[in-house]
Order: C-alpha cells, then sequence, then structure tokens
C-alpha cells in the first residue's frame, strides 16, 4: 500500500515545481515589461519640473514685457519727433510762402519808386521854366532850360538802361527800324537810312520802341 502512495505524492511535486517556475517567468516578464513601459514613458512625456525648466528658459532667451515696453516708448518718442519736425517744416514753408508773396506784392506796387525818384527834378525843372515863360526872359535863356531838363530827363533813361536808336546813314535793320517810306536818293547808298523821323529806344536788349526811319533807293531817271 506504502509503494502505491509515493508515485502519486512524487507527481504532486514536480507538478507544483513546475507552477513556481512558470509563476516566477510570468513576474519577470510583467517586471521587465513595467521597466520597458517606464522607460518609454520618461522619454515620451516630460515630468513637470521638466516643462517648468523649459518654459523658464523660453522666458529667459526673448525679450521681457519690461524690454518691450522701453522699446515701444523710445519708438513712440521718435514718432513724436518727426511729427515735430514735419509741424515746424511746415510752418517755415507757410512762412516762406508769406513773405515771398508780400515781397511780390510791395515789388509791384512799390517797383517804381526809384525811377519815380529820378523823375522829380524833371518835373521840377518844367515847373520852374513855366513859371519863368510868365516874366519877361530871352529866348536864349528859355533854350537854355529846356536843353538843362532834356539832358536831366535824358540822364534818368540811362540810369534805367534804356538808349536811344539813332541809325542816320546806317544800313536798316528791320529789327531795330520800321521804315516808313523809301526814297529815292544820289546821295546815301541805297538801303541806308536816309532820314530819321522818329528815335527809337532800347530797354537794355530789348526793343522798346523802333526808329521811325525812310529808306534811301536808287534814284528813278524820271
Amino acid at each position: 500500500m506504502n509503494g502505491k502512495e509515493m508515485p502519486h505524492e512524487i507527481g504532486e511535486h514536480e507538478i507544483k515545481e513546475e507552477e513556481v517556475e512558470l509563476l516566477e517567468q510570468r513576474h519577470e516578464g510583467a517586471e521587465a515589461e513595467q521597466a520597458a513601459k517606464d522607460d518609454g514613458g520618461e522619454a515620451a512625456v516630460p515630468t513637470a519640473t521638466e516643462g517648468s525648466q523649459a518654459v523658464d528658459q523660453a522666458a529667459v532667451s526673448g525679450p521681457s514685457i519690461e524690454e518691450l515696453s522701453k522699446a515701444l516708448e523710445q519708438v513712440q518718442q521718435k514718432a513724436d519727433g518727426y511729427w515735430n519736425d514735419l509741424l515746424r517744416a511746415r510752418a517755415e514753408v507757410d512762412n516762406v510762402r508769406k513773405r515771398t508773396e508780400r515781397e511780390v506784392a510791395n515789388a509791384h506796387k512799390y517797383g517804381q519808386e526809384r525811377l519815380i525818384l529820378e523823375l522829380l527834378p524833371v518835373k521840377d525843372s518844367l515847373e520852374l521854366g513855366l513859371a519863368a515863360s510868365d516874366q519877361p526872359t530871352s529866348i536864349e535863356g528859355l533854350r537854355e532850360g529846356i536843353e538843362l531838363t532834356l539832358k536831366m530827363f535824358s540822364t534818368v533813361l540811362e540810369k534805367t538802361g534804356v538808349a536811344v536808336i539813332e541809325p542816320q546813314g546806317e544800313r536798316f535793320n528791320p529789327e531795330l527800324h520800321q521804315a516808313m517810306t523809301v526814297q529815292g536818293s544820289s546821295e546815301a547808298e541805297p538801303g541806308t537810312v536816309l532820314m530819321v523821323v522818329q528815335k527809337g529806344y532800347l530797354l537794355h536788349d530789348r526793343v522798346l520802341r523802333p526808329a521811325m526811319v525812310v529808306v534811301a533807293k536808287e534814284p528813278s531817271d524820271t
């Protein structure tokens, strides 16, 4: 009877050892799997401390709010300075325009002041000559007064750049002379001014009035 029971006890012992080995293998596999999960989780998902450090580092590398505010204030100050410069420039341009308009108006209004001052002595001389004509005087004295007045007036014209065109005996020039008529002459060369009917005048290089002339031509046989 004892010989029959021993094989049964040995079989149960072997089964228990196999179960223990299987449990140990499962436990080792679970630990390995957990270790692998732990390693993968740390690589993929940062911890709260690591995330805070990353945020702090990003904040240090970029400009702070105070720096941005200061930079904005500096830009605003520059913009205000440019605006003030623009306002001053516009005011200066407006002042120059008004001053120029005023000077031009005064030039039109008082531009002949110098000429008038030069002509006043001529008027005075004419008035004196007219007053002297009421008293007994010689023709020679009256002539001298007229010549003096004419000389004064000619001086005024010369000061203002007026020159006389008196082309007696000169070749006819259509830019300076105006032919009144053509007259045959044996003494004057054809195409020359035979007689000046009225003198002409130049203002610097501009013709104020052409000289009225008679132009000579070949005398006719008749």
